[in-house]
């Protein structure tokens, strides 16, 4: 089977499990959803999910959030893990937003990766989820389902997310990086996995 015909079993397997998966991070605009994604690094959706409910009730803006102290965010967003630079990160890149974006989120992966604590990943989940413009961003589970599956050898998430993009259609890209993530987390996840026991794994192998 090659790598064309693999993706055709993901992608249909994909379809079947998860049809119509929707974004794990709750937010409500796009500067919210920005937030999200930049506390979800190195944390579940899960633990975002609960802590950013508690920041949006004060600031869910960026002219609201740079009236709060870093101090204060840090408290907010403690139980998230490396609580003091996501801080100062949500500071700074309000406060950039305002001075040079009109208080709005830049659609264009320059501008966004040059807001602080913003790279590449997170900038592509924006684009992705909120601007709808072709994006496919690749965290841990993508890059790891994405080598299990024979889709690519790369050893970093960026050739991980050029063998997709080269292997699949530019308008599934959005669908399918959500997919992924779900898929992985519940079937083909990164300890104990068991190949016969996975839907996608026991068709490849």
């Amino acid at each position: 089977m090659n790598k064309k015909q693999r993706a055709q079993v993901v992608q249909e397997t994909l379809n079947e499990f998860f049809p119509h998966p929707k974004v794990p991070l709750q937010h409500t605009s796009t500067y919210t959803l920005l937030i999200a994604v930049l506390l979800s690094a190195q944390c579940t959706d899960l633990r975002v999910n609960a802590i950013t409910p508690k920041l949006f009730a004060k600031a869910k803006t960026p002219r609201a959030m740079i009236k709060l102290t870093i101090s204060e965010i840090e408290k907010t967003i403690h139980s998230c893990g490396l609580s003091n630079t996501k801080a100062k990160a949500i500071w700074k890149l309000s406060k950039q937003l305002i001075e040079k974006h009109g208080g709005k989120v830049p659609d264009n992966f320059k501008d966004l990766q040059a807001l602080p604590g913003v790279g590449h990943k997170t900038a592509s989940v924006v684009m992705s989820l909120a601007f709808q413009k072709a994006a496919f961003p690749v965290d841990t589970h993508i890059h790891r389902c994405a080598k299990r599956w024979g889709l690519s050898s790369g050893k970093t998430v960026t050739q991980t997310e050029k063998d997709l993009k080269a292997l699949f259609p530019e308008k599934d890209w959005h669908k399918l990086h959500l997919q992924i993530i779900y898929f992985a987390r519940k079937y083909c996840v990164a300890r104990g996995h068991k190949v016969a026991e996975c839907p996608i794994c026991h068709h490849l192998f």
